[in-house]
This record gives C-alpha cells, structure tokens and sequence, in this order.
C-alpha cells in the first residue's frame, strides 16, 4: 500500500506499466506505439514493478500494460533493458541505422 501511494504521486502523462502479463510487442511495435502516444502526450511515465506486482491504485492509473517477456528481471537490469529499448524506438522512428 505504501509503495503504491509513494510511485502514484509521480505517475504523469501516459503511464506505461511493465507488468509480466502485459502486451508484447516487437521493437518496430513498440517504437509505433511510442510514436503514437507521443502525438497525444508530452510525458510518458514507464513503472517497472516489484516483485510482488502493482497496488491497485497504480494499475487502474495506467494507460498501457507492456511486457518485455515471462523472465523476470532486477530492477537496475530491466532500467537498461527499457532504456535501450526507448532509445532503438527513437532510432527506428528517425529512420537510422541503429537498429538493423
């Protein structure tokens, strides 16, 4: 609970939940997805969850689940995992090379 009210105040903009049970999309999926959000919004928030999973207040905030697959992850590796994946997005929608 107390997790919960703590990552809620600093929800803004499209929240984006990476949750094991989200979508899974492929890395061009994704960019066209964060390209889409980006038209409507100025500020995505991505939440990596605990191993205990959301409190309720979080899920019903999220505009998006996401899944990166069924592993789980630390939470310092699955920052870089994100991160990287946000940046091949940027790359593929800017038409650079970067990702093939």
């Amino acid at each position: 609970v107390k997790e919960g009210e703590r990552i809620k105040k600093y929800l803004a903009g499209f929240v984006v939940v990476m949750d094991i049970n989200g979508d899974m999309l492929t890395s061009v999926e994704f960019a066209n997805k964060l390209e889409n959000i980006s038209l409507s919004y100025d500020t995505i928030t991505f939440v990596i969850g605990g191993s205990n999973g959301y409190d309720n207040r979080v899920l019903q905030r999220a505009n998006y689940e996401l899944s990166f697959g069924k592993m789980t992850f630390p939470h310092q590796l699955m920052r870089v995992i994100l991160l990287e994946q946000v940046y091949r997005c940027m790359m593929i929608n800017n038409n650079h090379k970067y990702h093939k």
